[in-house]
């Protein structure tokens, strides 16, 4: 296990090509766009730097990082020595389905196929490949760099094999993974959208503003950042693909977004991406400002 593609540019993508690069992996960081590329690069050299600075690497670290990773607008050049791909594309099952269709006619016999997806169920992922047995879940948290879980999560057809061998190859990249079934959200989401789902409805019923919510979730039961917060960090439109997983999955009314999520969604209010979601982040500062739409009177 040495030649790595990741599939996928964004703030996931380049933050699974980031571990994987400075564990001394090779890498082949693909996307349909140079300029997405060189923005992935970019971010990827900031987030190096920014180690650096703390201490956490060495300048050599770095110099070594950027050179173990390498650029391709073409899925079949940049997996065609892959050992293991691991696909970190939108939360889209269409999307995600035709890439591994494309990915399992492309990729070597060996090459095993991951997806970094948050909620779709791995089994159908796999159904459209001829090795479902090599087809696995690598849920990675974000920011990559710093968070320490994987979910592991195994399709019907995953093999012990392939599983260990994920298992192993995500503590080289000094995280700790966790082996989960096969369940729409799998642990993390199941139990996280539901809760962040919880404080928008609180929030639209008028129970308590955007920043009273977050307040008493960190305050009161120790999370680090409150549950609004956290979605925008998250992506709103994530979440809400996240959430309409869920409740198809499950046939469960409980899963139903709230109406607030679906409106912001429609609006282009997406959190911290498009600059502005239960916060304004507009000013490009870290520094939370509530949104116009939800400033006191």
């Amino acid at each position: 296990m040495k030649n790595i593609t990741v599939i996928g540019s964004g703030t996931m993508g380049n933050g699974i090509a980031h571990a994987f690069a400075q564990s001394n992996y090779n890498v082949n960081l693909v996307d349909i766009s140079d300029a997405a590329l060189t923005k992935a690069i970019a971010t990827i050299t900031k987030n190096l730097d920014r180690q650096v600075q703390k201490g956490t690497i060495t300048e050599e670290t770095k110099n070594s990082t950027l050179k173990n990773i390498t650029t391709y607008t073409d899925i079949s050049n940049g997996s065609s020595n892959a050992d293991l791909v691991v696909e970190a594309a939108s939360e889209n099952i269409d999307i995600k389905l035709k890439i591994f269709k494309q990915l399992d006619e492309v990729c070597p016999p060996h090459t095993i196929l991951a997806s970094n997806t948050s909620s779709i169920s791995i089994t159908q992922i796999a159904a459209v490949t001829e090795r479902a047995d090599k087809v696995i879940g690598m849920h990675f948290m974000n920011p990559v760099p710093v968070m320490k879980l994987v979910e592991i999560i195994r399709g019907y057809s995953t093999t012990d094999d392939v599983c260990n061998l994920i298992m192993e190859t995500s503590k080289s990249l000094n995280k700790i993974p966790v082996e989960v079934n096969d369940f729409p959200g799998f642990v993390a989401n199941k139990i996280l959208m539901p809760m962040i789902n919880e404080a928008i409805i609180t929030l639209n019923e008028g129970v308590a503003g955007v920043e009273e919510i977050d307040t008493v979730m960190k305050l009161g039961m120790a999370h680090p950042m409150g549950p609004l917060q956290l979605a925008d960090f998250i992506g709103l439109d994530v979440c809400l693909n996240i959430l309409r997983v869920l409740q198809d999955g499950f046939g469960n009314p409980k899963y139903a977004p709230c109406p607030l999520l679906v409106n912001m969604v429609t609006a282009g209010n997406l959190g911290v991406k498009s600059g502005k979601g239960f916060y304004d982040y507009s000013s490009g500062t870290k520094d939370l400002v509530l949104a116009e739409r939800f400033r006191k009177k």
